[in-house]
């Protein structure tokens, strides 16, 4: 609108206010009262739906991040687990080789490699300077058998 126009009508609107009756001035600041309190509860609802919607929104994402995170660290922890199986099968199966070659009883088993107590000499088992044969404990010729007295012994 014009210029002239709205302050013709502001003064027109004030001419008519200043000629109502009380009652009615009563009743137009009543409904007055009343659309400017429907107004700022519209407002504040609108308001506090806008924030409610923020914060579905704020928490749907950080939802969505936690769950994020977690399958990363299930996903890591499983690697982890993994390879500590694997060390652990690897040093089992040391540990049930080791216990094998231990707990061999066979003397001549060539695979067992780590001596046990059993197999190791004791003091009265090494030889000393007297139990070394001396030039009269040693065989003559005439007391070695040839294989011409081995066969006509056992004939």
């Amino acid at each position: 609108m014009d210029k002239r126009v709205k302050e013709t009508v502001g003064k027109v609107a004030e001419t008519v206010i200043d000629h109502t009756p009380e009652p009615i001035k009563e009743k137009v600041k009543e409904v007055a009262v009343d659309k400017a309190k429907e107004k700022i509860t519209d407002t504040v609802q609108e308001k506090a739906h806008e924030l409610k919607e923020n914060m579905e929104e704020a928490r749907d994402g950080f939802a969505d991040k936690v769950h994020d995170k977690a399958e990363e660290a299930k996903e890591k922890t499983q690697k982890v687990l993994l390879t500590a199986r694997d060390k652990l099968g690897k040093v089992k199966e040391a540990g049930e080789d080791f216990q094998k070659k231990m707990s061999s009883g066979n003397k001549d088993d060539d695979s067992r490699k780590v001596k046990g107590a059993k197999r190791l000499k004791s003091i009265s088992h090494i030889k000393t300077s007297k139990d070394i044969k001396g030039a009269s404990g040693i065989k003559s010729l005439e007391n070695i058998k040839s294989t011409k007295d081995i066969k006509t012994i056992g004939s």
